[in-house]
């Protein structure tokens, strides 16, 4: 069983996200120490990214802040070492594909798997085009994590028949941000999911409140939310991990009051 699988196994998993050096890198890794003790199940690590064209403007902002800090790519490698020497529940990377591109595929996953990052999500790759990386990925052993939107349709089955890892539902159309409402018709996307694979599936996009956590947990096996942590660290800056602790274990409570 993957590392990524195992974060499922009790029950209804709690996903925080988090963009690597905003403010800095060392807040990432205490806010990162912060979610896993108050029981996030798995964490994506975004990979900050000049053009990041599926996040709304709050990850768009963490974004320019941790580039303009100066953080590179070897960097949040280096982080991820630091990390694994206490920190056994899985991670993943969140990022672009020009990132990839940029650094080397074969070079960048290997770090990834000598690292112990488990999976890869790369929101702009195409289902299409995953050949560009799934053999290497393969290769590694990094789980290639599939997306799938309300504009999948037809290519729901197709894609959930090849998932690895996880389905990250993506919950409404646009862009990443807090939402009041998800309106999106989930249950009859999951519905076709659950008819072609076995593999967990988690809503992302939109999700803030722990409401929203409960509701969206009862129709998937995991919650995602990025947006809603990025405002936390903007407001607290260095003293946010405490703050991201303390709204993990909410969320993650929430969460399992869908079990």
């Amino acid at each position: 069983m993957s590392n990524i699988r195992k974060a499922f196994e009790k029950g209804k998993a709690f996903i925080p996200f988090i963009t690597c050096g905003d403010p800095d890198l060392e807040t990432t890794e205490a806010a990162v120490r912060a979610m896993a003790a108050q029981g996030a199940d798995l964490i994506e690590l975004g990979i900050p990214f000049s053009d990041p064209t599926a996040e709304g403007p709050v990850i768009q902002g963490a974004n320019l802040r941790a580039l303009k800090g100066g953080v590179k790519t070897d960097h949040i490698f280096r982080m991820v070492r630091s990390l694994r020497r206490d920190i056994s529940i899985p991670m993943v990377f969140m990022t672009y594909a020009n990132v990839v591109f940029s650094y080397g595929a074969e070079k960048f996953i290997s770090t990834c798997r000598e690292t112990g990052i488990d999976g890869l999500i790369l929101p702009d790759l195409p289902f299409e085009e995953k050949d560009e990386f799934l053999p290497i990925c393969r290769k590694y052993g990094v789980e290639l994590i599939s997306l799938i939107a309300p504009t999948s349709e037809d290519r729901i089955s197709m894609i959930a028949a090849e998932a690895e890892g996880f389905l990250y539902i993506v919950s409404s159309l646009g862009v990443t941000g807090t939402r009041s409402e998800i309106t999106t018709d989930l249950a009859s996307i999951i519905r076709v999911v659950r008819e072609n694979t076995d593999i967990p599936c988690a809503i992302g996009f939109g999700i803030s409140t722990p409401e929203q956590a409960a509701k969206m947990a009862k129709l998937a096996d995991g919650v995602i939310v990025g947006s809603a942590i990025i405002k936390i660290l903007a407001e607290h800056g260095t003293a946010a991990p405490s703050y991201i602790g303390e709204y993990t274990e909410r969320m993650k409570t929430a969460a399992r009051r869908a079990e």
